[in-house]
């Protein structure tokens, strides 16, 4: 399964409703939510990944604590939302506050409720990469190989799909900043965690994606 069918299929949709009903916000803002900090989550890994002693810290966690099954129940996701918590706490350490503010600004939701509905997500984020650990058989050492492929696919998976719903959806929460150049909210926001976000910055594209490639562009 790609990062993109996990946030435009049934796992991405019960989580957001799940989130949505629990804080009293729209499922289109959750949605939103997860397709940047989903990309987020695994671009800081794949950065920490870089260290050994992270890298194997990170597939001890995945072979213990993440299957990959919260994918398959995502009643998990709320019940294990403290955990959620200090995943976040450890993947973006002090930058989290200002992840958290940034995010909250951008796709409307509350800075009270935009921590705990992270903390919700990060499970459902690290149950997909351990699947994605588990099925290509991947150890310590090929974590970050690992986890930029994820990135580069959903990359090159948003490039063709500039009708996909999730692009009307992000158009609609995070505004039409990203949309204005290349058309592709999603691919706008992947290219910024990806490359720093200078693309945008060339082209004017402004938003969430410029935002989020000011936190990565020394990462």
């Amino acid at each position: 399964m790609s990062l993109i069918d996990l946030l435009t299929g049934n796992t991405g949709n019960q989580v957001a409703e799940q989130a949505g009903n629990k804080f009293g916000i729209s499922t289109n803002q959750v949605i939103a939510l997860l397709a940047v900090a989903a990309p987020l989550v695994i671009s800081y890994l794949k950065n920490k990944s870089q260290d050994s002693n992270e890298a194997e810290a990170l597939n001890n966690a995945l072979d213990k604590d993440h299957d990959g099954s919260i994918l398959d129940d995502v009643s998990q996701a709320d019940a294990r939302q403290t955990e959620g918590g200090s995943i976040l706490n450890h993947i973006f350490g002090a930058d989290k506050p200002n992840v958290e503010n940034q995010l909250s600004q951008n796709t409307g939701i509350s800075i009270d409720k935009i921590g705990p509905i992270l903390s919700m997500l990060a499970p459902v984020i690290m149950g997909y990469i351990g699947k994605e650990k588990q099925q290509n058989n991947v150890g310590a050492g090929g974590l970050g190989d690992l986890l930029g492929g994820i990135l580069g696919n959903a990359s090159n998976q948003a490039q063709t799909q500039q009708s996909s719903p999730l692009n009307d959806i992000l158009g609609s929460v995070l505004g039409g900043g990203q949309s204005q150049s290349s058309g592709n909210p999603l691919n706008d926001i992947l290219g910024s965690v990806l490359g720093g976000g200078n693309q945008q910055k060339q082209q004017g594209g402004g938003g969430l994606g410029d935002i989020l490639g000011g936190f990565l562009g020394g990462k």
